[in-house]
């Protein structure tokens, strides 16, 4: 199942974790943990904030893959299914 996963980042806890430089090991370990399809970073509203196109074969991966954006970053996370013009396509032959 692909899903668009958007981390909108606390901006205190994202300082603290800027300052510290630990965010480019976080981002490394985020990055080789997910495996997205594409990732994406900027600042979306006024805040830091990370897309991630990442193709989940089971709803159960769903906690791993939000849970270290809300406890490393304090983060609001979404979850939400998408499509690449390739399932588009397959989907609209069905119709």
């Amino acid at each position: 199942m692909r899903v668009m996963l958007k981390a909108t980042l606390d901006t205190e806890k994202a300082n603290e974790v800027f300052r510290s430089g630990r965010m480019p090991e976080l981002v490394k370990e985020t990055m080789e943990r997910l495996q997205p399809e594409a990732a994406y970073f900027g600042p979306l509203g006024g805040r830091r904030t990370c897309l991630f196109v990442l193709d989940l074969e089971d709803s159960s991966q769903i906690p791993a893959a939000g849970d270290p954006f809300f406890t490393e970053f304090g983060a609001e996370v979404e979850m939400t299914p998408v499509m690449n013009a390739e399932d588009l396509q397959k989907g609209l032959s069905q119709l």
